[in-house]
């Protein structure tokens, strides 16, 4: 091959790899032009978990689903057994009972106690009168005597009847001030006794109330992950009996580069494709982005090493969305997320929203 020829291939060549570069700039910021606003990063679909735990210690008496099942809010999932509890509530009513008689006996005694009270009052009365009528005979009697009709010994006869009629009424009443004291003994008594009743009562609540605790129920609708505890074993306060997916609130946790997140904000519109259902075109919004890097380079000096930083970025499923579909959901699996940087940028043609019928 001649030297001319040489550089005649020499020049092909170069051409060719131009052309080829440029064909694939073209190929990148050409036909791909609507993706340069768009950030993706790979992820798994995640849901909250829920831990249904006991309330009070006690031994599981049944577990009324298994792993896999889908569960409605409210429904039973597990029992604990409650005979302790039913023996205390038995207690606890039995002394309900005690208080209320409590009651009735110290009310009669209030009754009796008032009875005494008009009782005294009626002998105060009646010693008034009485005392009375011997001041006005002592008083006639000192008038006599002072004209020598009668002797000076029935003057102090008058005067002493008058004397023990005052020291009787004072004796009456002070058996009416005893009366007073011994009602307000009997209007304790019953404060006592009512506040025992209150007492059994919300005792009787809170034992109903632990029974009630012990049927364990799904809080969410969701699906069963994992059986914690296994029949006939005994949970302490708060131990975990079964745990349970949230079905009602699933995301796809992802990350995306500093560059990238800077112009994400909440509720930035997200598209979902999972590799199990790749035809499908799911929507999803951002509900967090962190506010540190989850990926950092020891030392950060240069744009370089910044441009390193990674933030986590979470996308929830709208939750409606999640309800007309809740029994096809499934977490673990894999797939992308695409974030639309741009809102005033469209989203391209296989990014549109497509779901099952």
């Amino acid at each position: 091959m001649t030297r001319q020829n040489k550089k005649r291939l020499l020049w092909a060549v170069l051409i060719l790899a131009a052309l080829g570069v440029a064909w694939s700039a073209w190929e990148h910021y050409g036909a791909n032009s609507a993706d340069v606003a768009i950030a993706s990063g790979n992820g798994r679909i995640e849901a909250v978990e829920i831990d249904i735990a006991a309330k009070t210690p006690g031994r599981v008496s049944e577990i009324l689903v298994r792993e896999g099942d889908f569960v409605t809010a409210g429904q039973v999932v597990a029992r604990i057994d409650t005979e302790v509890l039913q023996a205390q509530l038995r207690a606890a009513e039995a002394e309900l009972q005690r208080a209320r008689s409590a009651v009735a006996t110290a009310r009669s005694q209030l009754a009796q106690r008032e009875s005494e009270k008009a009782g005294a009052q009626a002998v105060v009365a009646q010693r008034e009168v009485e005392l009375n009528q011997a001041r006005r005979e002592a008083a006639r009697a000192e008038a006599l005597a002072a004209k020598n009709f009668i002797s000076a010994q029935a003057v102090e006869d008058r005067v002493a009847l008058a004397k023990s009629a005052a020291a009787a009424l004072s004796a009456a009443r002070a058996q009416v001030a005893a009366a007073d004291a011994a009602i307000a003994n009997a209007r304790a008594q019953i404060a006592g006794a009512e506040s025992a009743v209150h007492a059994a009562q919300a005792n009787i609540e809170r034992i109903q109330a632990d029974i009630a605790d012990a049927e364990l129920k799904a809080p969410r609708d969701g699906r069963v992950q994992y059986r914690v505890a296994q029949v006939g074993e005994v949970v302490a306060a708060g131990g975990r009996v079964l745990n349970v997916l949230d079905l009602s609130d699933v995301y796809m946790t992802f990350f995306l580069p500093t560059a990238q997140v800077g112009r994400v904000a909440l509720g930035t519109e997200v598209r979902l494709i999972l590799d199990a259902a790749p035809q499908y075109v799911i929507p999803a919004h951002v509900s967090f982005v962190a506010d540190e890097a989850q990926f950092t380079p020891k030392t950060v000096e240069t744009r370089a090493e910044r441009e390193k930083l990674m933030f986590r970025v979470r996308a929830r499923i709208p939750e409606e969305l999640l309800r007309k579909h809740i029994r096809q959901v499934k977490t673990g699996l894999p797939g992308m997320a695409y974030v639309r940087l741009d809102e005033s940028e469209p989203w391209p043609a296989h990014l549109e929203v497509k779901l099952p019928q």
